[in-house]
């Protein structure tokens, strides 16, 4: 005799188990996913919104060394910052200035430490504005007059 009534249901309960584990499985490796991601993309906001520096010098006197003008560098966010020509990009009145031409007294700064900023330009009288662009794409723009 073939299969009863039971047979078959209990078949269909079976398949349908199998199923529905496979589709929980699928589910779980999305959600894992996911939630690697949203992790991930967290700790980059996080190190972003953590680092931050502003220019503090008055802003209408602006010390000179030799060919370099300087500038003062304030680390207010909560990491510490590598200061190279590799981490730091800088704009005078818009134009980006050579890596050669600026660097930095220290390779690091601390939380609310300051560092000097040396800039060989040309700087005509009037108004200017310094532009410096840090990790994580962090910037800070200073006007000033010379």
């Amino acid at each position: 005799m073939g299969f009863s009534l039971t047979g078959t249901h209990v078949i269909f309960f079976i398949a349908s188990i199998i199923a529905a584990g496979m589709v929980s499985g699928v589910f779980i490796a999305v959600t894992m996913n996911l939630t690697t991601s949203l992790s991930d993309r967290g700790d980059r906001v996080q190190e972003q919104l953590s680092t931050d520096f502003t220019i503090i010098n008055d802003p209408n006197t602006i010390p000179l060394s030799g060919a370099y003008y300087i500038f003062y560098m304030k680390n207010i966010g909560g990491v510490k910052l590598a200061t190279t020509n590799q981490t730091f990009q800088v704009f005078l009145d818009g134009e980006l200035i050579a890596v050669a031409n600026y660097y930095f007294s220290d390779t690091s700064i601390s939380i609310g430490e300051v560092t000097n900023l040396y800039v060989n330009a040309t700087i005509a009288v009037g108004d200017h504005t310094l532009r410096v662009v840090g990790p994580q794409a962090v910037e800070d723009t200073f006007t000033f007059i010379k």
